[in-house]
């Protein structure tokens, strides 16, 4: 092969190495897709329904989530959940973050728990509180036999919040009664659900 036949060889070799090189750097360069796992379009209301129930069931099951807590999540059609309420402990605020964001369809998980003070007064509240409402020979005994019996008692400040559900009206004006019968507290605020209502509202649904 004569030396002006290999110089051209050498010259399309040169050429084509460019040319592979630069469309892989514009290749490099473009912005890739960001890959979306279920996005909020194809998400059915079964499914985000589905999320929060596994939510609830994470945060219910945390090991230090007490009568004395309250956790609550607002699940959002794209996989994100926020999460509020009141807690006694800065470990239980962070170990229910951590604890949801392990579900693998929670795509973000934004939390507003607010850890109460601390406070020996709100302490002594709430054990008094708890023997009231939890009586032995009272109604609403039969809800403390639960795990987490489900009227959580948060106290703030010398202010009182029932939460949670209860089976009827009447035991939910027990338990307020009860409350606003122990002496030191300020405020009670009766926030309890009615469980018959929420069987009606799902029938109808």
């Amino acid at each position: 092969m004569s030396e002006k036949s290999t110089n051209k060889w050498v010259l399309a070799f040169i050429i084509v190495a460019v040319f592979i090189l630069a469309t892989g750097l514009l290749m490099a360069q473009r912005p890739k897709t960001p890959v979306q796992l279920n996005p909020p379009s194809s998400r059915t209301d079964r499914q985000v329904e589905r999320l929060s129930e596994e939510v609830r069931h994470h945060l219910v099951m945390l090991p230090y989530y007490s009568v004395f807590d309250w956790i609550q999540a607002e699940v959002k059609p794209d996989g994100s959940v926020t999460l509020t309420g009141e807690v006694t402990r800065t470990s239980l605020k962070e170990d229910a973050k951590d604890r949801v964001s392990k579900i693998e369809s929670a795509t973000r998980v934004v939390n507003r728990i607010e850890v109460l003070p601390l406070s020996p007064v709100d302490d002594d509240l709430r054990v008094a509180l708890y023997r009231a409402i939890f009586s032995f020979n009272s109604p609403l005994f039969r809800y403390a036999t639960q795990s987490v019996p489900p009227i959580h008692i948060i106290v703030k400040n010398g202010r009182v919040a029932l939460k949670g559900i209860v089976a009827n009206q009447g035991d939910s004006q027990l338990a307020e009664m009860a409350a606003r019968g122990v002496s030191g507290i300020f405020e009670v605020r009766n926030e309890l659900k009615i469980e018959q209502r929420l069987d009606e509202k799902v029938t109808r649904k």
